[in-house]
């Protein structure tokens, strides 16, 4: 399963109920913090999440809004006494764009690393053992006012174990477990092949972060069947499809026709302008499009589950 916060929900300018961007994705005791705005700490503590078990933090882009929150999460990590390794991703430039940022946070307990994630994206392992092998994340271009890049994490779903056929194949007991995460067996003089005990592939879970970015091809793939996307919003009236095209934006009504026509399962819409002054009272143009389109608030949670198949 996989535990979803959403922390921040806010565009370019913090007001009272709502932090700048940032969403928490937990699984199996370890978490990825999407973007990092003014605010993070304060909006994640006032949701009842913690940041500490964060082993990566994936950042859209590098305008304020979506990384001044970093000087002071790497600094309380510090305090706290971390020695995991943190990894911090972002697209091409993230050394040149994150220098001052690091600079700001002084002298970390912990190693720090910046990398670019490669589209076809990396197992959640290679961050901490802790992750199940299934897990894996990936990114996909956007198109914004600067180079920025949304995220998708899948949590993949082992084939069904059959141990009637095991039992009938002579595997023993304790090479079951080896099958079951795809390895082939030798005993006996014989071998199995997990193809020969497993059922069907089974769905997983998918969760897209779009980030900034206007209705574009790279989203529109990403978020085909997703169990929940999580979109920009940033305007809320359906007369400013063209403004927000021009800033590298979508309004409500966009950000629905794309979570309709992918085939997402939940939508919910953040990054509100702050010339929303109540996101709800445009809720009805995302409706139009997604019936269950959900307005994000700030400390919003949910958990997504595997499917009874």
């Amino acid at each position: 399963m996989i535990d979803v916060a959403l922390i921040g929900t806010a565009a370019l300018v913090p007001i009272p109920e709502r932090a700048l961007t940032a969403a928490l994705l937990s699984c199996a005791g370890r978490s990825i913090l999407l973007d990092c705005g003014e605010g993070t700490q304060t909006a994640a503590r006032k949701a009842g999440v913690s940041l500490m078990s964060t082993d990566v933090i994936a950042l859209t882009h590098y305008h304020g809004d979506h990384i001044f929150g970093l000087p002071g999460l790497l600094q309380t990590m510090c305090c706290m006494g971390r020695t995991d390794p943190l990894t911090i991703l972002g697209p091409e430039g993230i050394q040149e764009e994150l220098a001052p940022i690091v600079k700001l946070a002084g002298w970390l307990s912990y190693p720090l690393s910046l990398q670019e994630l490669p589209p076809e994206g990396v197992s959640m392992g290679v961050f901490h053992k802790n992750w199940p092998q299934e897990a894996s994340l990936s990114c996909f271009a956007t198109e914004h006012r600067v180079v920025s890049q949304g995220y998708v994490f899948s949590l993949g779903r082992s084939a069904q174990f059959m141990p009637q056929q095991a039992k009938a194949l002579g595997v023993p007991v304790q090479l079951w477990k080896n099958l079951q995460h795809g390895e082939t067996v030798t005993f006996e003089g014989r071998t199995v092949e997990p193809r020969e005990v497993l059922g069907p592939p089974r769905k997983g879970l998918k969760v897209v972060f779009s980030g900034d970015t206007c209705v574009c091809e790279g989203l529109k793939q990403a978020a085909r069947d997703a169990d929940l996307l999580i979109s920009e919003a940033t305007y809320g009236e359906n007369d400013q499809a063209q403004l927000a095209i021009d800033h590298g934006h979508m309004n409500f009504a966009q950000a629905a026709q794309v979570a309709a026509e992918a085939g997402a399962k939940q939508l919910w819409l953040a990054h509100f302008s702050q010339m929303i002054e109540d996101p709800e009272a445009c809720a009805d143009n995302a409706r139009a499009f997604f019936p269950g389109a959900v307005i994000g608030q700030d400390g919003m949670k949910t958990t997504l589950k595997f499917g009874a198949d």
